[in-house]
């Protein structure tokens, strides 16, 4: 036997190896407790490292970094980029004509993002992704400066032709076209599809791509947004993407056009990250002859993200349960709230407030099945009605606050939209606008099946036993 061959069968190559990767898993462990994290979190990470160490110590690698203090855009281009926001005088709060508890969740999205109230809105609701696309397609046919579009899905499907067809004559008769898309979220695109945009004059780019050596920084990190701006007139915002799968006719789902000075919101969320992609800065221009509708709605735009300060959306989300005085209307394709997004609703339910939650019986994942209905019981101890969905996907994402306040957008009920993903959302301060997606959520619940306590707690103990072990890993889903 060789000196090499001795070498590789001694126990001191063995012990070595295991203290350095013992050594390797108690400074993730390190790490994790030092950046101060959700306790709920940080126990996730160290039972997956504990119990499982190869396994956890790559879903770390890959899913658990913190890119907290990652900047998104220098501040000299924020201000450049806010000057051209409409509405740029400071908002007198004591004007609102708003209900004291809307007044609070306006300043708290001023607070926590520079949300700006923008007044003289109008907005047109869709619920199957047909008539968007139809609206889209319409709008960009019809676009003369520019046209600004950020998805986290488009696909090379029917559907993904459709606007590829539209963007790439727009851009044929001397219109700025911009395309951010998610390179995670878009992959089964090819690289073709792209090569077919770009080549007629299309300015195309992924976000976050991923690619070695940068695939474990970057994969876990998503811009799930799906927002359209054309000429800075029309803006669209909310939970459809660009595939075909949303056309299908079991699958429902929300998408909001929006006109009015909240369009500019949307121009410069999107600006802010395409500059975050080493872009030049968006100089496109707002214009002011936009007409103000019959029935004006006061809309903000509030955005989150894992680099940003706080989990804006969710703390949104928080204030607004709390701030319930009448009812609150959940609509998520996942539910996995957090522990304050959980107390909330509990809070708000034993406070009679009418608490209600649609989601989908059957959505596009097991895994997220079993880990949304192991917070039903939780729900139903505390009073909220809960109903499953039964006619195919429910996509839709939205949060109905009594009768005059409504958040609708790209933003999830769990975990991974509140903590991971880059997300965008409208607070529409608005009866009649809340009426309406009132009428939706209620009109959703026809095709669904409400949960009675006393069955669902003698569910078989096989479903109680894999729900609870799916829960575990929640946090990090």
């Amino acid at each position: 036997m060789t000196a090499f061959q001795e070498f590789l069968h001694s126990p001191w190559l063995y012990y070595t190896l295991m203290s350095v990767y013992a050594l390797s898993i108690l400074t993730v462990i390190i790490v994790i407790l030092s950046e101060n994290r959700s306790p709920v979190k940080s126990l996730a990470w160290m039972t997956v490292l504990l119990v499982m160490p190869g396994v956890g110590l790559v879903l770390y690698i890959f899913f658990g970094r913190n890119i907290q203090r990652k900047r998104l855009i220098s501040r000299r281009n924020q201000r450049k980029l806010r000057r051209k926001e409409a509405t740029r005088r400071p908002t007198d709060f004591r004007r609102l004509r708003l209900s004291p508890q809307s007044v609070q969740l306006v300043k708290l999205s001023h607070t926590l993002a520079g949300a700006v109230y923008h007044e003289g809105n109008s907005a047109t609701i869709f619920t199957h992704a047909t008539e968007k696309m139809d609206a889209l397609i319409s709008d960009i046919e019809n676009a003369s400066d520019y046209i600004n579009i950020e998805y986290y899905i488009i696909e090379d499907d029917s559907t993904g032709r459709r606007l590829q067809k539209a963007l790439i004559a727009a851009a044929r008769r001397g219109v700025r076209v911009r395309v951010i898309y998610d390179h995670v979220g878009s992959f089964s695109a090819g690289r073709k599809f792209w090569r077919e945009l770009r080549d007629a004059g299309v300015d195309v780019h992924p976000f976050f791509k991923v690619v070695f050596p940068l695939f474990a920084t970057r994969i876990n990190w998503r811009n799930h947004r799906k927002i359209a701006i054309i000429d800075g007139r029309s803006a669209y915002i909310g939970g459809m993407n660009i595939a075909d799968r949303y056309i299908a006719p079991t699958w429902r789902d929300l998408h909001v056009r929006i006109t009015g000075s909240a369009v500019s919101a949307l121009q410069y969320c999107f600006a802010v990250d395409w500059t975050f992609m080493g872009q030049p800065l968006v100089k496109d221009s707002i214009p002011n002859d936009i007409p103000i509708p019959e029935k004006p709605m006061g809309i903000q735009l509030i955005t989150s993200g894992p680099t940003g300060k706080w989990p804006n959306i969710s703390m949104v989300f928080q204030r607004a349960i709390a701030n319930a005085r009448r009812r609150v209307y959940i609509m998520t394709p996942y539910f996995l709230p957090d522990d304050p997004l959980l107390r909330a609703m509990q809070t708000a339910a034993l406070a009679r407030v009418d608490v209600r939650i649609l989601i989908p019986r059957n959505p596009d994942s097991a895994v997220m099945r079993h880990a949304s209905f192991s917070y039903i019981s939780q729900c139903l101890t505390a009073g909220m009605k809960v109903y499953l969905y039964e006619g195919g996907m429910l996509h839709s994402k939205a949060l109905i606050i009594d009768y005059d306040m409504v958040s609708v957008g790209s933003t999830n009920f769990d975990f991974r939209s509140f903590e991971h993903n880059f997300e965008a959302n409208i607070l529409v301060y608005s009866q009649e606008f809340n009426a309406r997606i009132t009428e939706e959520f209620r009109e959703a619940c026809n095709s669904a099946t409400r949960i009675v306590a006393s069955e669902w707690h003698r569910r078989p103990l096989i479903n109680r036993a894999i729900q609870s072990v799916v829960r575990l890993l929640a946090p990090i889903l």
